[in-house]
């Protein structure tokens, strides 16, 4: 548009060109706004980035057919677009390969050293000896042992008696066990074996006899058997209970739960003589020593507690005492 062949007021004029400038702006604006999309045609996929090609290429069509465009230029910007979309796949495609590999790749080479750091190698040695005609001979067999070592063992001459072994624990235990087993089976042999005690019943005066009984007995069953064999000679024992007789060993009164067999194994002594002797014999040794202990064995004496109780200031009852299994009775004197 220009103004040739106008005629008209100055301010026709002036407003004519202010409206061709204006027009000249916005064409210019226009063309700077298409230059800048067009610029941002390859960016306009990786914005769509997680969406499909078919968005993409939407989306990126879009932002270029803004405005007024003919049908050949849409096609042909549709087709530019889809070749740069698809080159870009392609591209992210390749590069997701890569990178994966090379991941892959590290990951072996990691392992490969953990692995060589676990081996014992020779390597150094071969190639400084590679070139001798004998490490060339050598060779073979180098390699061979080399491959024959997998990794670091145990060192079978380290002494590990130590260190904790669940089988070695149980074989332990196993052996005590058995050990247990044995030291009690003969423990009951011993206990089922005889036991002759010589005793005397003590009335005032002594009435000695013998029973035979085990030396797993107590001193209770004891007293119940020569309650039994004296019965019949001494009336006044048949209403006598078990609980009320007393077995008077070397002057200690032994408890009725105390068996023959602890007295025999802990060797014990009482005031006068051997607590685990129950037969009777004299020293007959032509000297004797008061510094000396006595190996005489006396009887023991049994006796009823009522008779006890009444007689117990009166000798021999006055030099009786519990025994206690804790006491040295060694050495005891008569006072």
């Amino acid at each position: 548009m220009g103004l040739q062949g106008y005629v008209g007021s100055g301010e026709d004029v002036r407003r004519i060109r202010r409206q061709e400038q204006q027009l000249e702006e916005e064409r210019k604006k226009r063309e700077a706004e298409k230059q800048q999309r067009e610029a941002n045609v390859s960016a306009a996929g990786f914005r769509q980035f997680g969406k499909g090609a078919a968005e993409a290429l939407e989306a990126a069509l879009g932002q270029q057919t803004v405005g007024l465009v003919t049908r050949a230029e849409f096609a042909e910007k549709q087709r530019t677009l889809q070749e740069q979309i698809a080159a870009h796949q392609d591209k992210r495609k390749r590069d997701e390969l890569e990178a994966a590999n090379k991941a892959k790749e590290e990951k072996q080479a990691k392992r490969a050293k953990l692995t060589s750091k676990s081996k014992l190698s020779f390597a150094d040695d071969e190639e400084e000896d590679e070139d001798s005609p004998a490490a060339n001979s050598t060779k073979p067999k180098a390699v061979a042992s080399a491959t024959k070592l997998t990794g670091i063992g145990k060192d079978p001459t380290t002494h590990t008696a130590f260190l904790p072994d669940k089988e070695r624990e149980q074989q332990e235990q196993q052996l005590r066990e058995q050990l247990k087993q044995e030291y009690e089976l003969r423990q009951q042999i011993v206990k089922n074996e005889p036991l002759p005690v010589t005793y005397s019943y003590w009335d005032g005066t002594g009435h000695r006899r013998k029973v035979v009984v085990r030396k797993g007995d107590t001193i209770a069953q004891f007293l119940k058997a020569v309650k039994i064999q004296l019965s019949e000679e001494f009336r006044e024992l048949r209403s006598t209970s078990v609980s009320n007789l007393m077995y008077v060993k070397e002057d200690l009164v032994l408890p009725h739960n105390m068996s023959f067999y602890d007295l025999i194994i802990s060797k014990a002594r009482g005031k006068s003589g051997p607590l685990f002797h129950f037969d009777v014999y004299d020293d007959v040794r032509l000297e004797h020593d008061a510094s000396i202990e006595k190996e005489e064995s006396h009887a023991g004496k049994v006796c009823a507690r009522h008779w006890y109780d009444k007689s117990k200031h009166i000798f021999p009852a006055s030099r009786w005492e519990v025994y206690d299994a804790e006491k040295d009775y060694s050495n005891y004197t008569v006072k």
